[in-house]
């Protein structure tokens, strides 16, 4: 980032060209003094000005070098495939453009967490990329990122409580959970492929799952799936055998699959013989969960609800393929990795970071600027278009 103006600006604009040759008449040794003394105060000059340089930029007078440096990335965990991903990829596009990155993954521990971002502080970070676990946790952390002038870009999750997160960069979390809710209302015949309603009456029975409520994003996805499923849910072509509608009631702690699967073997012991038509799951992981508690509980696998997921983990693409889950979001994490790493870049070299979102990510100190991404649902039908043919995944990856 750019230096602070120093003594040595002003020096340097108080002496423009070369020293002034005071009385010329004198004789030549005076002369000749003066021609020394004049060639002493350019070396002088000319060394206070590197000097200078050198405080601008960290030592260096290279601009390349000014807006390098090391990079802390800290990511959540590495037990899903998503975020092993977004760590390689952010990873590998800041070494692309010199800086030096120090990856690291605390495995959903808030306490190893916080300890990765102090060290990645204490070693010298110019700059923090943060995927958080728990976003209301981190506020002591990134307060001694702020007195140490290390500007932070908030990963994918809104970190909360603090104004000391400079920018985030995301998806469009609440388009997402519609995306979920239409796909499930699509696969369920509610809807046509083109989103128009076909006049199924129903009822269907659906059971809700939502995500991590530590997870700010987790809220987005199930306001937008909601405000989308509500109207069927009160015209009664929709119905939820539970009874379980509230998003305290379906949140999965920490995203695990393991939690969604006993819950949702609680729910079919609840519900009986009562057979399920759909369920919204807002996470592939969470899917893979639901899909073991059903074929356990006695849906056979060609035969199961319409299940919706989120984050195309090849796990879920090959049931989808299989036609088990039904549908997931994809979310390009080459291109949220993308934007990070252009905000960092910009914010190094003394630039404003693009933004398209300064209005709903309010983390309660402050409306955070954002840049938010496109998502898109991907089912049987367009899998290949979407994943394999863009490159994100190879046929073998999906065998």
């Amino acid at each position: 980032m750019p230096g602070r103006a120093s003594v040595c600006d002003h020096e340097a604009a108080s002496n423009p060209g070369q020293p002034r040759i005071k009385n010329p008449t004198k004789g030549t040794s005076v002369k000749k003094h003066s021609m020394l003394t004049m060639v002493a105060g350019a070396a002088v000059l000319a060394l206070s000005l590197a000097g200078c340089a050198g405080d601008r930029s960290g030592g260096s007078t290279d601009a390349t070098e000014e807006a390098g440096g090391i990079i802390g990335v800290a990511m959540p965990t590495q037990q899903s495939e998503r975020w092993i991903a977004d760590g390689d990829n952010v990873k590998s596009q800041l070494e692309d453009l010199g800086y030096q990155v120090d990856l690291q993954y605390a495995n959903d521990d808030i306490p190893t967490q916080v300890s990765q971002i102090e060290n990645m502080i204490t070693s010298g970070a110019k700059a923090l990329v943060i995927a958080s676990i728990d976003g209301t946790t981190l506020t002591d952390v990134l307060q001694q990122a702020a007195d140490a002038d290390i500007p932070v870009i908030a990963y994918d999750r809104l970190i909360n409580g603090t104004e000391n997160v400079d920018y985030y960069t995301t998806f469009d979390n609440y388009q997402v959970g519609v995306q979920q809710a239409t796909s499930l209302l699509t696969g369920l015949g509610v809807l046509d492929a083109s989103g128009q309603e076909t006049g199924a009456a129903g009822p269907f029975n659906v059971e809700l799952f939502a995500g991590s409520p530590d997870d700010n994003n987790a809220t987005f996805f199930w306001n937008g799936a909601m405000d989308t499923l509500k109207p069927y849910m009160d015209s009664g072509v929709l119905t939820v055998p539970s009874g379980q509608t509230e998003f305290g009631q379906a949140a999965i702690l920490r995203w695990l699959p393991e939690t969604a699967q006993e819950r949702m073997e609680n729910i079919l012991t609840v519900i009986g013989d009562t057979r399920l038509d759909g369920v919204l799951s807002p996470y592939d992981g969470l899917s893979i969960g639901i899909i073991s508690a059903l074929t356990s509980g006695g849906y056979a696998a060609d035969a199961l609800p319409v299940i919706t997921g989120q984050d195309a983990e090849v796990g879920s693409i090959k049931s989808i393929i299989a036609g088990e889950q039904y549908s997931t979001i994809f979310k390009d994490t080459r291109e949220l990795a993308k934007q990070a790493v252009s905000m960092i870049d910009a914010i190094r070299k003394g630039g404003e970071p693009e933004v398209n979102d300064t209005e709903t990510y309010d983390n309660g100190e402050k409306v955070v600027p954002s840049f938010l991404l496109k998502s898109t649902i991907v089912t049987k039908d367009n899998y290949q278009d979407v994943l394999v043919d863009s490159g994100y995944y190879t046929e073998s990856d999906l065998k």
